[in-house]
């Protein structure tokens, strides 16, 4: 009999069983938040930096064309939904549920929940993923019109890419479902570094499967299906060994599954208002000249670094810790663990939104700027580029905020706030495309954003579960006076684009490497000398 089958009955509430998968919170094995979001953000920073790699052979092998753009839009479809629905709203209803039960329950109970929500999801998803096969050319049109009315070839090779891309949804998701699991019990870095799969996977798709296929694009399609089952295979022997690998039973009626998914309705809004956002960009930039859906993806990818690096690990750290300190009723250290991750959203996302404002030309010559990617795809990413740099600290900001409703299970709150930021961000589109085009629509983003954050902060304030904890006036300070002395270094260094476009690769991956070495100390320098020490990130 495997150890699954045998251990959760004997375990009680709170005991460390021999793998150590519920440590309490004195052990001396369980991580402070700064350190777990440190071993989360390196790994997460290895498959972001692996996933620039991804989209520098993509662009070197399919630039900003039809094609490119017809992929983009069949892989944006099952990834908005996977962000919407796996890593968004069932996340956010999961995680606190089961730290829940790992607070107050013992393992046997724990495991019985993650059997009865792996079946329940894993049922929903079989037939999602059958209607969204079966409803590609529906789904293109869609999210896509501007193909499916204009441009009848980027939609047919949109619907077919579809019809592989879309099962990745329902791998993916339960991927997801294990991350949670893993997270829930400390075990950070494997979910953090599942997604390096994904991205090896492409690149080996479109270095060595494109020559295979007569419309070369389509083994990116592939290599996302492929992509998805070695992600899910990947987590199953960590599941294992915590004695939590799922045993999927259908469990609609158990009280579990109940609140997760009475959870999940209102936060699949609440809690990716952004993605809607960007959704809709994509949706709205099918209508404009061909190439504008690849300069939004790439300019959103660069974006995306910092946000997936550091704030999406803030988030994921903070999440469980968060639930725990709601269902122990420690109103304090819930607020001191949201002021914590406030401060390092701005210590982090502040000079990760400047030098993306200062640098956007170099840095999408430096990745991107090679084979089929022109030099006038380069100066139309960049605008968009600094569009979504400006509201950088705000999409961190929900990322960190959000869960100090999730993990009270309140998710009708954030729900409310998202529409309100997404109704905003259709007209700011409507507004704002004419005059701007494609970078009208990031601007939008950002703007909604800001708008997203401001009110997610305003609620917890007002319902008194945060209050400002001291030290705030020296902090920013300290962090406005280093990122002005890291601008005005870049200022100095950067050079024109111009001469940007005129390096060959390996000028400009040293020049980089100067600006980018040369600001990350400078601004660490100014922090010391203002007196920030190691001691003051700690929670």
């Amino acid at each position: 009999m495997s150890r699954t089958e045998t251990s959760p009955e004997g375990a009680q509430p709170n005991s460390p069983d021999p793998d150590n998968t519920q440590p309490p919170e004195n052990h001396p094995k369980a991580r402070g938040l700064l350190r777990s979001s440190a071993l989360v953000g390196l790994m997460t920073m290895f498959s972001r930096v692996l996933g620039l790699v991804r989209d520098v052979v993509v662009a070197n092998y399919f630039g900003a064309g039809s094609s490119a753009d017809a992929f983009f839009v069949a892989f944006k479809i099952p990834n908005f939904l996977r962000r919407l629905f796996a890593e968004g709203a069932f996340s956010q209803a999961f995680v606190p549920v089961l730290s829940e039960y790992r607070s107050l329950k013992d393992l046997a109970a724990v495991k019985q929940l993650v059997d009865r929500v792996a079946g329940s999801l894993g049922l929903v998803l079989i037939v999602v993923t059958l209607l969204g096969v079966l409803g590609a050319p529906v789904l293109a049109a869609i999210f896509a019109p501007g193909f499916y009315l204009h441009d009848p070839l980027r939609y047919g090779l949109a619907v077919e890419m579809l019809r592989y891309t879309f099962p990745y949804l329902l791998l993916i998701s339960l991927t997801a479902l294990a991350g949670s699991i893993l997270n829930s019990y400390e075990r950070f870095a494997v979910p953090a570094f599942t997604p390096v799969l994904l991205n090896l996977s492409l690149i080996g798709a479109a270095i060595w499967m494109q020559p295979l296929f007569e419309q070369p694009v389509m083994a990116l399609a592939f290599g996302v299906l492929i992509a998805g089952s070695v992600q899910l295979l990947f987590q199953l022997p960590f599941l294992w060994r915590i004695q939590l690998l799922p045993k999927p039973v259908l469990g609609f009626q158990d009280e579990g599954v109940k609140r997760i998914l009475k959870l999940m309705l209102p936060a699949l809004f609440g809690v990716s208002v952004s993605q809607i956002n960007l959704l809709l960009d994509t949706l709205l930039a099918s209508f404009l000249q061909t190439g504008s859906v690849s300069w939004l993806y790439y300019s959103d990818r660069l974006a995306e670094l910092p946000l997936g690096v550091f704030g999406i690990a803030i988030a994921t750290v903070i999440l469980p810790s968060l639930s725990r300190r709601h269902a122990e009723k420690s109103t304090e250290h819930f607020s001191r663990t949201l002021d914590w991750a406030m401060r390092m959203v701005l210590l982090i996302g502040l000079p990760a939104a400047m030098a993306l404002l200062v640098l956007a030309e170099p840095l999408l010559a430096t990745l991107f700027h090679y084979g089929e990617m022109t030099d006038r795809d380069v100066a139309m990413a960049a605008m968009s580029l600094r569009a979504y740099a400006c509201g950088l600290v705000a999409f961190m900001l929900i990322k960190v905020l959000a869960p100090g409703y999730f993990s009270r299970q309140d998710t009708k709150t954030p729900v409310k706030i998202g529409i309100v930021a997404m109704v905003v961000n259709m007209v700011l589109n409507l507004m704002l495309i004419w005059p701007m085009a494609h970078a009208g629509l990031a601007l939008a983003t950002t703007l909604s954003a800001f708008l997203n954050a401001g009110l997610l902060l305003r609620g917890l304030l007002k319902e008194g579960v945060f209050s400002w904890q001291s030290g705030w006036p020296k902090w920013l300070l300290r962090v406005g006076l280093a990122n002005m002395a890291m601008i005005a270094f870049l200022l100095m260094i950067a050079g024109s684009p111009e001469q940007w476009l005129g390096f060959d690769m390996w000028q400009r991956i040293t020049q980089m490497g100067i600006l980018v070495g040369g600001g990350v100390i400078i601004y660490l320098l100014v922090l010391l000398v203002m007196g920030m020490r190691l001691r003051d990130l700690r929670h």
